[in-house]
């Protein structure tokens, strides 16, 4: 299993913005350091918090400060975009990479942002539809694509470049609640992003998105590969479950209050305490704030329900300070990652042989170490009686 994080980002809105870019770019920088494997940058243009409006830009930006860690857009909203363009930016930045690129497609995740491009939010899920038609054949194809819709237009249209990665990189349909991105996946061999996995509708779909994407991918000669899935979860986690809660009132109310007032969360408490909001995220479900044991709790259920995936993404806020966030991620890719990796099941199997069998090598050296001392004291009292 693959570890990464999912950068939105949320960001207080008062705060600013020049030094929040730059701690994002710090982070992933730290995160390929620590061995993560994906970060996902995000695409908003409303609401003050999620100021990333331009994923691909922040690709290039945190390629060239890293060298291990792949890179996604989380998501490119497609309906905002000329499918041709997308196309090309994403070849480009597969070859800026080196082939780290994952590409993320969604709709749109904010009414506002559609709203002040003209664009009607019942229209962005067929705009998607079209638009990946027209983008996955681009990446894919060496033939011209000539297309036409009501919103884009392209002719005799072709890449200059083939994608740098064999034979192309993931591409990943954000999903929530709904089918939609599921049969999307199967439709353009693709994999799921799921947004919405912790929420209560967004757990129980779990087992039913799988079905759908392999029903889907079937039908349209792809295999829908679990090892792609990627789930994202909001974790904290400190040494002790005190210490975590005490870290997220560094800046949980804030993300509690943009929650309430400006984009919607499925299944939230119906609270403005903040305390009381918490407490029912944790207990509910939604939200780890706690220990790594509680985090790993978190991915087993997730495991069972879904039935296998590939990737758990933690959803990246400013829930706790810098350091306190930076030290959940330390205690996430050294505590919890390394038992879904099989990293130390070498390591625990030597150490519980070596334990079991303590007392018989203890023992064994014990009557090596009295065979060399006679072995020594022999040897002296033959060179007593020479003398």
């Amino acid at each position: 299993m693959r570890f990464g994080i999912f950068q939105a980002p949320f960001h207080a809105h008062w705060k600013n913005p020049t030094v929040q870019l730059q701690r994002d770019l710090d982070l992933c920088e730290w995160l390929d350091h620590l061995g993560f494997d994906e970060y996902w940058f995000g695409e908003h243009h409303s609401g003050g918090w999620e100021i990333i409006t331009s994923p691909d830009l922040m690709i290039a930006a945190a390629s060239q400060r890293t060298s291990r860690i792949k890179l996604g857009t989380g998501v490119v909203s497609v309906p905002y975009h000329t499918p041709f363009q997308v196309a090309e930016r994403m070849v480009l930045l597969d070859h800026l990479t080196k082939g780290r690129v994952m590409f993320g497609v969604g709709p749109g995740a904010l009414p506002s942002d559609a709203y002040m491009m003209g664009i009607d939010p019942t229209e962005t899920r067929p705009r998607m539809e079209q638009a990946l038609e027209a983008i996955c054949h681009l990446l894919r194809s060496d033939e011209p694509l000539t297309m036409e819709t009501d919103w884009f237009k392209l002719r005799e249209a072709r890449l200059q470049l083939s994608p740098y990665s064999d034979p192309l990189f993931d591409i990943c349909m954000a999903t929530t609640v709904s089918p939609n991105g599921p049969r999307s996946a199967g439709r353009f061999g693709g994999a799921v992003l799921s947004m919405s996995a912790t929420t209560d509708a967004g757990f129980q779909a779990l087992g039913t998105h799988w079905d759908i994407w392999n029903m889907k991918a079937a039908e349209h000669g792809h295999t829908a590969d679990r090892s792609k899935w990627r789930i994202v979860a909001p974790v904290h986690i400190a040494e002790t479950t005190e210490q975590a809660f005490q870290d997220v009132e560094h800046g949980i109310e804030p993300w509690v209050r943009y929650f309430r007032e400006v984009v919607a969360l499925p299944g939230a408490p119906d609270t403005d305490d903040r305390d009381e909001f918490v407490r029912a995220m944790v207990d509910g479900g939604f939200a780890v704030i706690g220990t790594p044991d509680d985090a790993a709790a978190l991915v087993d259920r997730l495991w069972e329900q879904s039935g296998g995936f590939g990737a758990l993404l933690v959803f990246g806020n400013d829930w706790a300070s810098p350091a306190a966030t930076r030290r959940s991620y330390e205690l996430l890719i050294e505590e919890v990652a390394p038992r879904y990796q099989g990293s130390i099941r070498r390591r625990t199997s030597s150490h519980a042989w070596t334990a079991a069998n303590r007392e018989e090598f203890l023992g064994r050296a014990a009557v090596a170490g009295q065979e060399a001392r006679e072995r020594h004291e022999a040897e002296m009292e033959a060179k007593r009686q020479q003398q």
